[in-house]
């Protein structure tokens, strides 16, 4: 078994080639292989660790391709199930070199919103230390909810740890208050939970990451908070009252957002499973989201071990 696990929908995006234009006016897209948490497992991947991925494909030229990508990028498919009767969900997606791109989905009724909860009873957590979770795949449908609440519980049941992204995605849900009460609630089952600052300013009413850390620190399970604040770094807060800030680090050429919390999200993941600090995680955390926004595509600026360490180096900060 693996060290991570996670749950989600890929998605086969294709790609403006031209910065900044609007999508009518676009002419060339390059197919890449995206999904927020499916980027996390193939950075977790890249960085030395196992790890296991959980969803649902069409029996359809994507869904093949999606197979194929994923098993090269060394990422467990021992989960991802075949549906014949939906398609695999795909998106296309503005090239932008600043603020978040302009996206259209295809995935009502796709194969993973069909993914239900029978999944949950074969997984084997016996050596996952680690699982990560996003708002982005309980959206999806009321089946997808209900399966990633099925293992939501299981991991809780068996002490693995987790960490929530809220990954807001307005179009998937059927309305604001219905997205804000069920992400706040699914919050609250993780042990470190992830918003950026205008989540919180969706989601609970502010923009100040301590006070964001606040609200998210009444959870039951949750006993961590790490707010983004983009270039400025990281706010962390814990149950015990301590806070700090790790700075974030400066990008002269930013090619594309989209990628970047993910990257967070495994940098810090990745951290932990080596037992490092939690404030050297939140720091790799900040270098693999710097990493990211470099590049085109959804996770191809993911670092692996080699070009973490000179990143490291050539900003002259030890991890």
């Amino acid at each position: 078994m693996s060290e991570v696990i996670t749950i989600g929908e890929p998605l086969v995006i294709l790609a403006s080639k031209d910065m900044d234009k609007k999508l009518e006016d676009v002419k060339t897209f390059q197919r890449l292989l995206g999904g927020a948490e499916l980027n996390v497992s193939i950075g977790i991947s890249r960085l030395g660790h196992s790890v296991q991925y959980i969803s649902q494909v069409g029996d359809d030229p994507f869904g093949k391709y999606v197979k194929k990508e994923i098993s090269e990028h060394n990422v467990g498919t021992d989960y991802i199930l075949e549906d014949n009767e939906h398609w695999t969900g795909h998106q296309i997606k503005q090239l932008v070199s600043k603020g978040d791109p302009d996206t259209f989905n295809y995935r009502k009724n796709s194969a993973a919103s069909y993914l239900t909860s029978e999944i949950v009873d074969k997984i084997d957590l016996s050596d996952v230390k680690f699982a990560h979770m996003s708002g982005i795949f309980p959206a999806i449908s009321e089946t997808a909810e209900n399966t990633f609440r099925k293992l939501f519980k299981k991991l809780i049941d068996n002490n693995v740890k987790t960490t929530f992204d809220p990954n807001l995605r307005p179009q998937l849900w059927s309305s604001e208050e219905v997205m804000r009460e069920t992400i706040n609630n699914l919050a609250s089952m993780a042990n470190i939970v992830l918003p950026g600052i205008n989540e919180g300013k969706i989601l609970m009413g502010s923009s100040d990451p301590e006070k964001i850390a606040d609200f998210y620190l009444k959870g039951e399970q949750t006993e961590t908070v790490i707010v983004k604040v983009g270039p400025d770094g990281a706010f962390v807060k814990n149950k015990n009252g301590e806070t700090y800030t790790v700075h974030g680090f400066k990008v002269d050429h930013v090619v594309d957002t989209v990628g970047a919390g993910d990257g967070f999200a495994l940098g810090v993941i990745s951290a932990l499973l080596e037992n490092k600090p939690l404030k050297s995680a939140v720091l790799r955390g900040n270098a693999v989201g710097a990493l990211q926004v470099q590049t085109p595509g959804d996770n191809d600026g993911y670092p692996t071990p080699e070009e973490l360490k000179a990143f490291y180096e050539k900003e002259s900060v030890a991890e």
